[in-house]
């Protein structure tokens, strides 16, 4: 297996999976986290490693590997592999390109990388992808080729769900980055925060599923995971332990008769679910929504606008409230975009930096100090 983003959630469980059912790990890949990346490597003994920064190569134990470096040594590092399997559980825009990669070399795709469909989803209708997320995870699982009228995912409303509303705009990261079930990277924390990472989820369903009869829900367990309303009105929900052990195990083909004790049952006694509505006034990116749905090429210019947004909240150069208003901003100034030309990696790319620059001269025009 070539394992992108081995150091995160993700990338941490997939290989507690690989270890439990025996699969090697031929490549792995890993950001700044080089002391965790060093006890994998000495662990799982890869042929090929690459790291973000070629400045780290130092820092990195000695070993019968061959180092890659940066965003062009993944994909360097792809083509190289004999592994038939990429499991991508990169974050943010820098996954898109090794997805691309892993299919032009005729691998099998196991996609955590969310951004992946959000910002090019329409160009990889025709491949064969399989989606590492527990909520298209349930879906999947209940679907079984009957008719439905809706698919509904769950969220968990992040750290701010039951915070004071007056006090959202000025909540502090500590607040922020405190998710109340996962312990997750800073990036995906502030995106559960303020409802994008649901608004990614969806994008991902709507090609997946090829639907635009999607919503989200709060579940404040975080042990149901999706539901779906079927054409006869009834109505199945998939609920399974919190956590990616299972919708991993399931995206790599394993015989899941062995998957005790890796994944643990769950105590019925001690289910307490309890769904709510997502509020706008709380997490007013939700009011795109629809929009993103019937128009999905415009999440390009969401996921651009967020990563310049929590860069800049991450560094405490502009208040929390302001991720979402400098979204909606870029968003509302892109309306009139002609979303039909994004045909090709190319041209995602260049709306991608457009987006970005013109999120930096938002932040400027508003004075927002070390910008």
């Amino acid at each position: 297996m070539i394992l992108l983003g081995s150091t995160g959630s993700i990338g941490t469980n997939a290989l507690k999976v690989a270890a439990h059912f025996h699969i090697p790990i031929e490549s792995l890949s890993a950001g700044k986290n080089i002391h965790l990346l060093n006890e994998q490597i000495a662990l799982y003994k890869p042929k090929y490693v690459c790291i973000a920064d070629k400045e780290d190569s130092h820092k990195l134990i000695q070993g019968n590997y061959t180092l890659f470096t940066g965003s062009e040594g993944i994909l360097e590092m792809i083509a190289s592999s004999r592994s038939s399997l990429v499991l991508n559980a990169l974050v943010g825009f820098a996954g898109l390109q090794p997805s691309f990669k892993a299919l032009e070399c005729q691998k099998s795709l196991a996609l955590a990388n969310k951004e992946t469909l959000v910002n090019a989803g329409w160009l990889l209708e025709s491949a064969q992808i399989t989606p590492i997320d527990s909520e298209h995870f349930g879906l999947w699982y209940l679907l079984n080729n009957r008719p439905f009228s809706k698919l509904y995912i769950t969220a968990s409303g992040g750290a701010l769900r039951d915070y004071p509303l007056s006090q959202i705009q000025n909540a502090g990261l500590e607040v922020v980055l405190k998710h109340p079930n996962w312990q997750m990277g800073q990036k995906i924390t502030l995106d559960s925060a303020t409802m994008v990472n649901k608004l990614f989820e969806l994008l991902e369903a709507r090609w997946i599923f090829k639907s635009t009869a999607i919503s989200a829900l709060i579940e404040p367990s975080s042990t149901l995971h999706a539901l779906i309303e079927y054409e006869d009105k009834s109505i199945t929900a998939h609920i399974s332990t919190p956590d990616m052990k299972l919708p991993i195990a399931y995206a790599l083909n394993l015989p899941l008769a062995s998957t005790q004790p890796l994944i643990k049952p769950l105590d019925l006694f001690s289910l307490s679910l309890h769904l709510k509505p997502i509020s706008t006034e709380r997490y007013p990116l939700w009011q795109l929504k629809d929009s993103l749905l019937q128009t999905p090429q415009q999440g390009v210019v969401l996921n651009a606008s967020n990563e310049v947004a929590i860069s800049h909240f991450l560094s405490k150069h502009i208040p929390f409230g302001d991720i979402s208003k400098l979204v909606l901003d870029i968003m509302e100034h892109h309306a009139s975009f002609d979303f039909g030309s994004l045909h090709s990696l190319e041209s995602i790319q260049a709306l991608d930096k457009e987006v970005r620059t013109q999120s930096m001269q938002w932040l400027k025009r508003r004075g927002y100090g070390g910008i």
